[in-house]
């Protein structure tokens, strides 16, 4: 995925301030090229637990990530159905992941295609419960010992 972040468009276009997010400033809106939405999008759907972080689950570059990782890993989000982007890597994609969502902040984390949040989310989500009903609702927790994942290896 990276290549195609760094083969994206260049070109930007600003919005007309009544149509941007309230959050960036003029200056920071712009229109996500083709080609980086459409490789946001594949990112996106790529795992069912989508996080975009700075650094890699094993080496966060920040906190927030740190702590977003951490909670995945406290809630028994299964490895297998869990991919991190790290937007250090590409300026396209780090810039592009907060138009995308239209949500400023880094980490974010998206299940079943659907953005959930960033850290401060996670954080009460994971306080109140409804992170553990949203991953068992969706199955992606590491199943207990002795049971069988209902689905069909890949």
């Amino acid at each position: 995925i990276p290549q195609a972040f760094r083969a994206a468009s260049r070109s930007i276009r600003p919005l007309p301030v009544a149509a941007a997010p309230r959050f960036l400033t003029p200056m920071q809106v712009r229109l996500l090229s083709d080609d980086t939405r459409t490789a946001i999008d594949k990112a996106v759907a790529s795992s069912p637990v989508v996080l975009f972080m700075k650094g890699t689950p094993e080496k966060p570059q920040c906190g927030f990530s740190r702590a977003s990782i951490q909670i995945l890993s406290v809630q028994g989000v299964d490895p297998e159905k869990f991919t991190a982007f790290n937007v250090l890597e590409d300026s396209d994609l780090r810039s592009g992941i907060k138009e995308y969502s239209e949500w400023p902040t880094i980490p974010q984390l998206y299940v079943d295609k659907e953005f959930i949040g960033g850290c401060d989310i996670l954080m009460t989500m994971h306080q109140d419960g409804t992170l553990r009903n949203l991953f068992e609702e969706k199955g992606v927790l590491v199943p207990p010992e002795g049971e069988i994942s209902s689905e069909s290896p890949k």
